[in-house]
């Protein structure tokens, strides 16, 4: 069933501004909604890593957002600040700290992708089961690309800001 990517370069070129397309909507949604709530985009974001994947320490969230440290702890203080994550005393080893996200709070974030998720599911449902199967295969792949990427250039950005030896 599947065709060599590059004997269809329409297909290709097409797919891949469509992919691009979409990244930088999802981006301007995820700002608007940010805004509304008063906070940025990168805070937001990583309030949403942090109620799927947490508690993380800072060094964690560092490497899942690509961000250093230093830029990790403002953000840290300013979602603590906002009432999105707290720091806690890791409970496996006291002289580290985790970041902890407060769930309740979380509630004005997943509003604004309530009619999102609606339109998500009308759109999904055009599909069978075996064509949902292949376009979240797809996206799983792709997420692990990007997630690849963004190691890739946290450490090209690592390497620059290391001094000379």
């Amino acid at each position: 069933m599947s065709m060599d990517f590059f004997d269809h370069p329409d297909i290709a070129k097409n797919l891949i501004k469509n992919l691009r397309k979409l990244s930088t909507r999802m981006v301007l949604f995820q700002q608007t909604a940010a805004h509304s709530i008063g906070l940025v985009h990168t805070d937001f974001k990583t309030a949403d890593i942090l109620n799927e994947a947490g508690p993380l320490t800072a060094g964690e969230l560092s490497k899942v957002t690509g961000l250093s440290t230093g830029s990790v702890t403002a953000l840290i203080d300013r979602l603590e600040q906002a009432g999105y994550a707290r720091r806690e005393k890791d409970p496996n080893d006291r002289r580290r700290v985790i970041i902890v996200p407060i769930k309740e709070n979380q509630c004005s974030i997943k509003e604004h992708f309530l009619p999102l998720n609606q339109s998500m599911t009308e759109l999904c449902s055009n599909y069978n089961e075996e064509q949902l199967s292949l376009i979240s295969d797809f996206l799983e792949k792709t997420i692990a690309i990007h997630e690849k990427e963004i190691q890739a250039a946290s450490r090209s950005e690592a390497k620059k800001e290391e001094p000379n030896a």
